[in-house]
């Protein structure tokens, strides 16, 4: 077993026949999204009040869910949708889709290219396959709990580093309207890293951090707060690719946690030290 499953409490079972053709289905679903949404990139249009941006961020979801819905319900009838991208906490028993439909929703309304779609099966609270697709540069990621991470099926690896002090990191910032100790507790955590890793990354949204941990060009990622869909799809695919998650004091983590961290092996026991400041 990898020890990046020991530590995380993710599914480790092997993916079976049926979960890797689910697997397959669910990626030329989250393609078409895409596609959906990269029809309505490039203009960057401002907006006069936070009700506008938020209807705009709204018909932006909606056009990625019109597609999701049908062919994933298709897919797995029994299993229930989790369209709230915000939402947190543990889900009931059996299968969930848990969905971010314009992962970095509010990039692709300014014209920024770092936006994705997502969707992750969560089987009794363990997500067991997960697809993130970049529209604009057609990269699609995968991984199938027990079988490893891929990008367009060549396998995922993470950082080898061992010296947090050579190591590129990376969080996200607070959401709008985020609780105040939040914000002071990334900001403290941001001050730490600048004096202990090589570069701190600062940007949103968390998955497109994710998906870097786990193809090896960032050593790791840490946020406090945080929603299942925001965490869940890099979650699976950091630790298919081999790295370690947990939470920023190095206990198992799960959607009900207060914070998250995602490294490589190498950097993680010296990650938590430093965010634990």
């Amino acid at each position: 077993m990898p020890e990046s499953n020991q530590t995380t409490g993710l599914a480790a079972t092997t993916g079976s026949a049926s979960d890797a053709d689910l697997l397959a289905q669910t990626v030329i679903a989250v393609r078409a999204a895409g596609s959906a949404l990269r029809e309505g990139f490039g203009e960057v249009v401002r907006y006069q009040t936070r009700e506008e941006l938020m209807r705009a961020l709204a018909a932006n979801d909606d056009t990625a869910l019109n597609v999701l819905r049908p062919r994933l319900t298709l897919l797995r009838p029994e299993a229930g949708l989790v369209e709230d991208e915000l939402a947190g906490g543990a889900l009931p028993p059996g299968e969930w889709w848990v969905l971010d439909p314009a992962e970095g929703n509010v990039n692709h309304l300014h014209a920024l290219p770092e936006w994705a779609v997502t969707a992750t099966l969560v089987r009794d609270n363990q997500p067991v396959l997960t697809t993130v697709h970049l529209p604009l540069t057609g990269e699609t990621y995968t991984a199938l709990a027990g079988a490893g991470a891929h990008l367009d099926g060549r396998p995922l690896h993470v950082s080898q580093t061992t010296d947090l002090g050579l190591s590129i990191v990376a969080t996200s910032q607070a959401r709008p309207d985020e609780d105040e100790k939040v914000v002071r507790r990334i900001g403290s955590s941001i001050t730490a890293m600048l004096f202990d890793a090589l570069v701190v990354r600062t940007s949103v949204p968390a998955t497109l951090h994710l998906l870097n941990v786990a193809a090896g060009r960032i050593d790791a990622f840490w946020q406090f707060a945080g929603a299942r869909a925001d965490l869940l799809p890099g979650a699976l695919l950091v630790a298919e690719a081999g790295g370690q998650i947990s939470d920023a004091e190095g206990r198992p983590w799960t959607p009900e946690s207060e914070s998250f961290l995602a490294a490589g092996p190498g950097v993680h026991t010296a990650a938590v030290t430093t965010l634990s400041r």
